[in-house]
């Protein structure tokens, strides 16, 4: 148990409570540990802590649009890389057409936001539909292909060598956000015994044999079997693969205060935590902040996938971009949201968009940089931003 030296105090002109009620003319900037779970000191700036003029250095912020990354795939292991480290690792998978093997991930438990597109998931447990908006679980060493019925746009995130859990949701208890039994899991269904007896897509008339490619240490390995080996008649157990669609979330708020990022947490692996932004009433107390705070984020590098709607913290950005916030880089509202700190011009948020806050650097992979946005960290200046 960890005993960081606390001792709360109040220095100068301070608000009471964080987020809210802060000094006329102010603008705050949370410093912590831990995320947003450890202690922390609240500043009031007289100035946007990100009124930089100029910026450089290993620190800058990257956003990347992913929706430019087009060449077709065909496999999993053909997505590009574009974030990674030893225990996370983040692809971007398209998919034009069905895939004519099975992957199984040997490295760790797989999970795959569906940004756009809809298919078929076949796998050991059985068969799901999916759709733009899912997630899907699949548990290390899972074999499975997808069944496109229309383009397939994903961001696949690696639990590299772990597993995904359900977060403790503390005293609103396990079934706040989403109940377990949301999680959706497949069927051994008519159109899983269908397939059982079919061949790869696209093969020669006759042929029967399908291909298992295995990832283990970003190795590929192959295994040949003269049938199909999505062939299990039953199974039981409390382990399987899992969906849960963002619309399902319902998603914590207070109209008093604005929570921060980990309230919104879905998935939990060992060393990040995966969470998710989707639409929820403005807060409406009149002294409570209605944008994300200032902060460092000093012991996390953190993530945000773009996936739908309005992105009502940031200015320029829109669905499939993916940004990337180094631990250390003091960031918030772009200008635009600034000026909407304290009224809002709607009631509520419309976005859905996908977080990872990874506590150990994340290195940028090869397929990133030729989409990104090398303005992105000028993107702070100006207008009540500074």
């Amino acid at each position: 148990m960890k005993r960081y030296i606390q001792y709360p105090r109040v220095a100068g002109t301070a608000s009471r409570q964080a987020h809210a009620d802060l000094p006329p003319g102010t603008y705050e900037r949370e410093m912590g540990k831990e995320g947003f779970f450890g202690p922390a000191a609240f500043f009031h700036h007289r100035h946007p802590p990100t009124g930089w003029r100029s910026f450089e250095g290993p620190l800058r912020p990257h956003a990347f649009d992913l929706a430019q990354l087009t060449a077709p795939m065909h496999s999993p292991w053909e997505a590009a890389p574009i974030l990674e480290n030893a225990h996370c690792r983040l692809r971007w998978l398209r998919l034009a057409v069905s895939m004519d093997h099975l992957a199984r991930n040997a490295d760790g438990d797989e999970l795959m936001f569906v940004h756009a597109g809809a298919a078929d998931l076949y796998c050991d447990f059985g068969h799901l539909a999916v759709t733009a908006g899912d997630y899907l679980l699949l548990p290390r060493g899972t074999m499975w292909r997808l069944e496109c019925a229309a383009p397939v746009a994903a961001l696949l995130i690696e639990a590299s060598n772990a597993s995904y859990q359900l977060p403790d949701k503390g005293l609103v208890g396990p079934h706040a956000i989403f109940d377990p039994a949301m999680l959706d899991v497949p069927a051994l269904d008519e159109a899983f015994r269908a397939q059982q007896e079919q061949g790869p897509p696209r093969a020669a008339p006759g042929v029967r044999d399908w291909t298992v490619r295995i990832k283990r240490r970003q190795q590929i390995s192959t295994a040949v079997f003269p049938f199909n080996p999505l062939d299990a008649v039953g199974w039981h157990g409390d382990l399987a693969a899992c969906r849960l669609n963002v619309r399902d979330l319902r998603p914590l708020m207070s109209h008093r205060y604005h929570l921060p990022p980990s309230a919104h947490t879905t998935f939990v692996a060992d060393r990040f935590i995966v969470c998710t932004f989707a639409p929820r009433p403005f807060e409406t107390d009149p002294g409570a902040l209605k944008v994300p705070f200032f902060h460092n984020n000093d012991d996390y590098d953190e993530v945000i996938f773009y996936h739908a709607g309005d992105f009502f913290s940031r200015d320029n950005i829109h669905p499939g971009m993916l940004s990337f916030h180094p631990a250390g880089f003091t960031h918030g509202p772009h200008p635009r949201a600034l000026s909407r700190m304290l009224v809002q011009s709607k009631p509520a948020t419309d976005e859905y968009a996908v977080m990872i806050d990874a506590r150990d650097p994340l290195e940028i992979g090869a397929a990133a940089p030729a989409v990104e946005w090398l303005g992105y960290v000028d993107s702070w200046k100006g207008g009540a931003g500074g």
